[in-house]
């Protein structure tokens, strides 16, 4: 019995040795396979993020420049990150090395450093909506792989280098926005891959260069809002895929080529401010397709309107505002039902025929029409009925300035969506129409300067976003309405020049929010200045003369410290000159003459 035990102890012993060993290997195979995992990890790691030293190197270069980074996007690039985890940085998957750099709309100061010339990967550039200052470095002249520069929106300067020219794989290049000096390099004409070029609102001067005409590629092309000079170039009219030309605001001459006019891809042609003449091709709307937007108000132009801008039905917006156009519009604007926006203002058209407006008629069809203007012309007729028939979409209407005599009609509170309306200085008569009441977007209505008469409609208190109203030098009689107080957003009232009587309502004269003007005279009005006058506190202009007002000058008055003119002559006030008008500090011009104020003139005057 006591051998089998002690056989049996010598067994578990022998046992327990062996475990121990195993066990001993098994840790040592186990700790080997970790120190092989945790080497080939490191191995990999390295391996994905060993970069170049030259792109590291120029990064860090360009971070020194950046002077002020209030969104902290820099912040990242340390030596904790590989730098192609740095925010704003892009790497190509292939050899790590920098593609582009996205830093837009970072309010990012400094300038751009020359060591960028030394990412020979980059394909994108983007630092717009920054304020980056000084030049644009020449070393981007080595960049043969970039695609994308955009530097729009930013306060860069000098003249633009030429040799950009050498990045033959651009396709966008965007320099608009900045104080870029001197010519158009002729250069950038060899860029035949380039799509978009934005160089509007700079400072650049001399010509349109000829060799702009080899981008074969270009589809949009902006030099807007510089101080160039020349004509344009004939050769532009061989860019067959362009789609947008803007050439606005600038000192350009010379007729437009009839060579753009048979660039059938345009949809936009921008011209406005310039020195241009000649006049429109009779064949525009049918050369031109597909143009959605011709612009080439504030020029010399001449003639008539194209009878085919008709068949433009894509067109949404023509704008040929201050020209020489004659003698009428006997375009039929029906079939363009995409039509957004017509202006044809100060172009000396109509002859102060009775159907100088007939037009209006073929207009009805438009039914996405938002702004029409055509004001400061010699139309003359009456408005037709049709005008309520336009697009319920319409926001602005100007006929200000012609000879259009009639009522106003009846169902014009139609055209709902009005937020601006012009009719001034015309030959209107009969009375507003209670309609008008309905439109309830008004912000501006001019009515001034016709022979309207009547009453103003209580309903125009409706309008409580309006802002500005001029009634002024009309045969307007009754009180004013009260509902105006409605209008708590006006800024400007003019009533002047009227028929009206009765007293200032106290809910008129208290809108705080009147600040450029409040002109009631040349009405017969009477009784006192409300003391409500002491709610003008942000207004400028205060004119109450020749009235019939009566009573004292309300010392509330004191209250409008902002105002620069207050006219209270010709009526019939009396009493002191109260001592709180010494705090309307801003006065430039005070009448208070012909009435029958008494006391001493005061020492503060």
């Amino acid at each position: 019995m006591f051998k089998l035990l002690s056989e049996l102890r010598s067994f578990v012993s022998t046992v327990a040795i062996i475990v121990c060993v195993c066990m001993s290997l098994l840790n040592k195979a186990s700790q080997k396979t970790a120190l092989v995992a945790a080497a080939t990890t490191t191995t990999i790691t390295t391996t994905t993020l060993a970069g170049n030293d030259t792109d590291y190197l120029a990064l860090l270069s360009i971070k020194a420049q950046i002077t002020n980074d209030p969104m902290l996007v820099t912040s990242s690039w340390n030596d904790s990150l590989h730098f192609c985890l740095w925010e704003g940085v892009l790497c190509g998957h292939r050899h790590q090395r920098v593609t582009g750099l996205s830093l837009e709309s970072r309010n990012l100061e400094g300038s751009i450093s020359p060591s960028i010339g030394n990412l020979s990967f980059l394909k994108i550039v983007d630092v717009s909506n920054n304020n980056f200052q000084g030049e644009i470095p020449h070393e981007m002249g080595r960049l043969f792989r970039l695609q994308v520069l955009n530097l729009t929106h930013n306060l860069l300067g000098g003249q633009i280098p030429a040799n950009l020219s050498s990045c033959n794989n651009l396709r966008r290049l965007g320099l608009g926005y900045n104080k870029f000096i001197g010519n158009l390099p002729i250069e950038l004409g060899s860029l035949n891959q380039l799509v978009q070029l934005y160089m509007n609102s700079n400072n650049l001067s001399g010509a349109i260069p000829p060799s702009f005409g080899n981008l074969s590629s270009l589809k949009l092309f902006s030099v807007s809002e510089n101080m160039l000079e020349g004509s344009i170039p004939d050769s532009l009219g061989s860019l067959k895929s362009l789609t947008y030309l803007s050439f606005s605001s600038n000192k350009i001459s010379g007729m437009i080529p009839p060579s753009i006019y048979n660039i059938s891809s345009l949809t936009a042609l921008e011209a406005r401010v310039n020195l241009l003449e000649g006049s429109l091709p009779q064949n525009l709307g049918l050369t031109l397709p597909n143009i959605k937007r011709v612009n080439i108000a504030k020029n010399h132009l001449s003639g008539s309107i194209p009878l085919s801008i008709s068949n433009a039905s894509k067109l949404e917006h023509l704008v040929l505002s201050m020209n020489k156009l004659y003698p009428g519009v006997a375009v039929d604007f029906g079939n363009l039902k995409n039509l957004l926006w017509l202006s044809l203002f100060e172009d000396g058209l109509g002859t102060e025929d009775a159907n100088d407006l007939n037009f209006i008629l073929t207009l009805v069809n438009c039914s996405k029409l938002r702004i029409l203007s055509l004001d400061a012309n010699n139309f003359g007729g009456v408005l037709p009925n049709s005008l309520v028939n336009l697009s319920t979409q319409l926001q602005t209407l100007s006929v200000s300035g012609n000879q259009i005599s009639g009522n106003i009609p009846v169902d014009f509170g139609n055209l709902v969506s009005l937020n601006a309306v012009d009719m001034s200085y015309n030959r209107l008569t009969g009375t507003i129409p209670t309609s008008i009441g309905k439109l309830h977007k008004i912000q501006e209505l001019g009515f001034g300067k016709n022979k309207l008469s009547g009453e103003i409609p209580s309903s125009i208190g409706n309008w409580t976003l309006a802002n500005q109203l001029w009634l002024e030098e009309n045969d307007f009689q009754g009180n004013i309405p009260s509902s105006l107080g409605n209008c708590i957003d006006l800024i400007l009232l003019h009533l002047y020049g009227n028929n009206l009587s009765g007293s200032i309502p106290q809910e008129v004269i208290g809108i705080s929010s009147l600040s450029k003007s409040l002109d009631l005279s040349r009405n017969s009005l009477t009784g006192p200045i409300p003391p409500e006058v002491g709610s003008l506190k942000t207004l400028v202009e205060l004119n109450l003369s020749y009235n019939k007002l009566s009573g004292k000058i309300p010392s509330t008055l004191g209250s409008c410290d902002t105002l620069e003119y207050l006219f209270l002559d010709n009526n019939s006030l009396g009493g002191a000159i109260p001592q709180s008008l010494s705090s309307l500090k801003a006065i430039e011009e005070l009448g208070l003459s012909h009435n029958n104020l008494s006391g001493e003139i005061p020492i503060f005057f």
